[in-house]
């Protein structure tokens, strides 16, 4: 593994993938094309990532970091103690959003699993917890994001039906819609709503019993 792939590792493993769909969805409903910049997404769904996972960070620190940074714990049992907050994280979040079946996907497709002995997340292997995880993160973003998209879908369409009936079918739609679609984002405070159902989708806790497909 190169140390560049590192960080795409941790946040692969965190709740930026679903953060930032969500955002980047939202943009695209607005059609407003690169605004908020990439740059502005990014570093709002970082922010927002932190904050998620400030309780599993704290987790790593005190139970893996401190006591090795004292000489309580060697550098085998400090990798199992940071990985152990990660991996109830990954479990809890496939658990909440009901995607246990990506995580069965994944043994029954490992040749060396025999899913009859696998009962909780402690026996599913990091292999098979990661990219469940993944999956399960990119289809929960996309059903957030589908909730998001509708209203502004709406707004396109009635635009487009009236320019349809008034004959002016050479005009594109954006251009009318984009104004009422930013109006009505702007009146219902959207990206507060959005930030909160973000926050409150990421349910906190822990998953030790793996639910049956």
């Amino acid at each position: 593994m190169c140390s560049s792939d590192l960080p795409s590792i941790v946040i692969m493993t965190t709740s930026y993938v679903r953060i930032v769909i969500v955002l980047s969805i939202t943009r695209q409903a607005l059609s407003t094309q690169t605004l908020p910049p990439n740059t502005v997404l990014t570093s709002i769904a970082l922010f927002m990532t932190f904050h998620v996972m400030q309780p599993t960070l704290n987790a790593m620190y005190y139970d893996g970091v401190v006591p090795y940074s004292e000489g309580k714990i060697n550098g085998d049992q400090l990798v199992a103690r940071l990985s152990t907050p990660v991996r109830d994280f990954m479990a809890h979040q496939i658990e909440v959003t009901k995607n246990t079946d990506d995580v069965w996907l994944f043994i029954d497709a490992a040749p060396s699993l025999d899913p009859s002995k696998i009962k909780s997340y402690d026996d599913v292997p990091t292999s098979v917890l990661l990219p469940a995880f993944l999956l399960s993160e990119i289809r929960t973003g996309f059903m957030i994001g589908f909730q998001i998209f509708l209203p502004f879908l709406i707004i396109d369409m009635a635009i487009s039906s009236i320019l349809v009936s008034m004959g002016m079918m050479m005009l594109p739609p954006v251009l009318i819609s984009l104004p009422f679609k930013l109006l009505l984002f702007v009146l219902v405070d959207g990206w507060t709503r959005i930030a909160d159902m973000l926050l409150i989708s990421f349910d906190p806790g822990s998953a030790s019993v793996l639910s049956m497909p």
